[in-house]
């Protein structure tokens, strides 16, 4: 149910940023990544331009695209895609620019509280840092 490769089947259309590549998401897919994802509190499914976005409450953590899903990545978590040989979203099929947003492995996919425990992590990158209380000047 999970396909490991994207790119040869991706449509692209042209804007006047390049090439995009389209995100449509079939609804089995959807279905199963949300199902998959049932261990991440207050999950939200939003369509996206053809694809979904992922919300834990109001965080935006991650985007299911031509069939592939995509989490939050920063420092903290990027090296664990990387060494899985992940690739970060690409938007535009013509152009180089990235998204931090890294395509998760079909075998964490596959398997759900793996997967919920990546995106808990996904949740902590994205959610905004919180600004520290200023003291009161006497």
């Amino acid at each position: 149910m999970v396909r490991k490769d994207t790119k040869s089947r991706a449509r692209t259309s042209s804007t006047s940023r390049g090439r995009l590549t389209s995100m449509r998401v079939t609804d089995g897919f959807r279905a199963f990544v949300l199902e998959q994802l049932a261990g991440v509190k207050s999950l939200r499914a939003h369509a996206m331009f053809g694809g979904v976005g992922l919300y834990a409450g109001d965080v935006f953590f991650g985007i299911v695209a031509a069939d592939t899903l995509y989490l939050k990545v920063d420092d903290t978590n990027r090296g664990q895609y990387e060494a899985a040989g992940m690739t970060p979203f690409k938007p535009y099929a013509d152009r180089p620019t990235t998204m931090a947003y890294y395509q998760v492995p079909a075998a964490v996919i596959e398997d759900g509280d793996e997967l919920a425990a990546w995106a808990r992590a996904s949740v902590r990158v994205a959610a905004p840092a919180r600004p520290t209380p200023r003291k009161e000047r006497r």
